[in-house]
């Protein structure tokens, strides 16, 4: 299974993934990358800062498998879900 590296591009700032993760393909990636923007969100004081922030994978070759903006992690609800109060 091929190898893929989450480097995180937050503003000027750049985190390096060195280690990689084994995944199976690129809709894994996907859903991989979805995953760990929504983690990292989690927290509601990170939010603001990491909005504009992008995953971006790549292969082992290093090219780019896929740019993923933090934005698109953001569950906004679908008008017809109800609440109940």
């Amino acid at each position: 299974m091929p190898r893929y590296f989450f480097t995180t591009h937050i503003g000027g700032d750049i985190i390096e993934d060195r280690a990689g993760t084994t995944l199976r393909d690129p809709d894994q990636v996907w859903e991989v990358a979805r995953d760990t923007a929504r983690e990292m969100m989690r927290d509601p004081a990170n939010q603001v800062r990491l909005l504009p922030a992008i995953l971006v994978i790549t292969d082992e070759a290093g090219d780019v498998v896929l740019e993923f903006p933090f934005s698109e992690a953001v569950a906004i609800p679908s008008e017809d879900s109800s609440t109940a109060h």
